[in-house]
């Protein structure tokens, strides 16, 4: 089997370290030369991608690929694999293609639950880019009679990507906007989850999330108290000064179900919530 990655970052590279040994060959692109090189030694093929014009090469690698997972976000003019590379995806026809999206296009729900039957209201441009993308995945599904299967992720952390960070940044805040709640998703559980999917290809919506949606200010205070330090003060997200996406990001308030995951796929969360995740993560601190 060969497994080709479009846009190999935080979250792909986790699902690749996940399903490396199940594979002859696995290949994928990358904007950055300087990345490609690392990524080659890791025993990557790595090919470049400006998003816009599909090389021979990257056309050859696809032909030949098994699975086809996409991680490109689109741009104004849709999405960007499907339009540089749907020929050579048809010829492929590849028995999986996944698709990470975002909880983001479900829009604002004033807290309340959604899952993947909820009407998708996006607030933010690029959450409605994020759903015409969808839709266009779907609709190739469809008419080419090929699996595919696209996963809303939420707010993702890992190891070199989480709170702590911030600590050590010196970039900790605790933003309060009352009501606001956010789920989160541990990159280890989206390799885990979007793996799992692999035994079962068919053209499925999942949401990948963990199980508590959680005001923001308690992982933060979580943090500080792990790291055994005060947490920050208490900043009123009115007047916080945040740029335009982040404020975006408190515009939109829900609780995520990702039952349909654990129900189909039979996948069970490594870290169910926050608080299973930090006292794992802080060590790397400590």
């Amino acid at each position: 089997m060969r497994l080709f990655v479009f846009g190999i970052g935080f979250s792909s590279r986790a699902f690749i370290e996940e399903v490396r040994d199940k594979f002859n060959w696995v290949g994928g692109t990358t904007r950055s030369p300087d990345k490609a090189a690392d990524l080659k030694a890791a025993g990557i093929e790595a090919l470049l991608f400006d998003g816009e014009t599909a090389s021979a090469g990257l056309t050859d690698a696809l032909s030949n690929a098994t699975h086809v997972l996409v991680s490109i976000a689109p741009g104004e003019t849709g999405d960007p694999v499907l339009a540089a590379c749907a020929p050579a995806l048809q010829a492929a026809r590849p028995v999986w293609i996944g698709y990470l999206s975002t909880v983001g296009v479900y829009g604002d729900h004033n807290g309340a639950w959604v899952d993947e039957d909820t009407v998708c209201k996006p607030v933010s441009k690029r959450s409605v880019q994020r759903v015409a993308a969808e839709t266009a995945w779907l609709e190739f599904a469809a008419q080419n009679d090929l699996p595919v299967q696209i996963f809303r992720l939420s707010g993702i952390y890992g190891q070199g990507r989480n709170t702590f960070v911030n600590f050590q940044k010196n970039k900790a805040r605790r933003l309060i906007k009352p009501g606001q709640v956010f789920n989160r998703i541990h990159v280890e559980d989206i390799a885990g989850a979007v793996a799992a999917s692999l035994r079962k290809p068919m053209t499925r919506i999942y949401n990948v999330t963990d199980d508590m949606p959680a005001p923001p200010q308690d992982v933060v205070v979580l943090a500080a108290s792990l790291l055994g330090v005060a947490p920050p003060p208490e900043i009123a997200f009115e007047t916080a000064d945040l740029t335009p996406m982040a404020r975006s990001f408190y515009g939109e308030n829900k609780r995520v179900s990702n039952h349909r995951m654990k129900a189909e796929l039979g996948y069970n969360l490594r870290y169910p919530t926050y608080k299973d995740s930090l006292p794992v993560l802080v060590t790397d601190f400590l």
